[in-house]
């Protein structure tokens, strides 16, 4: 005799199991915890919960939190309007430039994913082809064109990560004290010259013109050394 299974024993087995989730759920809900909490809140069991399954579930779409963080970036960077870009060749490259730190500025949260050092979002490939096109058109070579490339991007990336540092010390008032609060005047004979701006340092700072200093970078990386 076989043995049928009713409507009641197959929704209790399947009441068990975690419901089928899309990889466009996990996505939406790791942007929204980003949004409004930080992406120190996500976390597989947090993500797993939010969708209604368990981590173990989770693990099937995702490796782990940084896999989860790189698909969450991907696609958001085509939702920002590209910049137009002016025919110049070097005034492409500045602009391209600005263009990236600008709209990374706004997801200050990527600058942990991008440490990996990674383009991980397909949309952004075009601001490494147009700078490396454009510095070829300058005169470089193909070579100094990746090397001039990585170099603006070093720049953009750890003025963003000073950048948040600085939001975080600032969000905890009872932080040790940092440089350059930690000058004194007995400092003076050897570090005459950060003795002397320590108490303008946070003013200084805060001119800081990401535009003017890449500027300046890219006129010395277009500057072909002498014969």
């Amino acid at each position: 005799m076989v043995s049928v299974a009713t409507t009641d024993s197959l929704g209790a087995r399947r009441r068990g199991r975690p419901r089928r989730i899309e990889a466009g759920q996990i996505v939406d809900v790791t942007r929204r915890i980003i949004l409004e909490e930080g992406v120190e809140a996500v976390s597989m069991r947090r993500i797993a919960k939010e969708v209604g399954t368990t981590p173990m579930a989770l693990y099937h779409h995702v490796r782990d939190k940084v896999e989860l963080l790189m698909l969450t970036l991907t696609g958001m960077v085509a939702a920002v309007p590209r910049p137009s870009l002016p025919d110049d060749p070097r005034e492409r490259i500045l602009v391209t430039a600005v263009h990236m730190h600008d709209v990374l500025a706004e997801m200050i949260w990527v600058v942990d994913i991008l440490a990996l050092g990674d383009l991980t979002d397909k949309d952004a490939w075009w601001t490494a082809e147009e700078i490396i096109d454009s510095a070829i058109a300058c005169g470089l070579s193909p070579e100094e064109a990746v090397h001039a490339y990585h170099t603006l991007w070093y720049v953009i990336h750890g003025s963003l990560v000073f950048r948040r540092a600085d939001a975080r010390r600032a969000a905890d008032p009872d932080r040790a004290a940092l440089f350059p609060d930690l000058i004194t005047e007995e400092d003076a004979d050897e570090l005459p010259r950060l003795a002397a701006l320590s108490n303008r340092w946070h003013e200084v700072k805060a001119g800081y013109d990401i535009r003017e200093q890449l500027e300046r970078v890219l006129d010395g990386l277009l500057r072909r050394p002498r014969s």
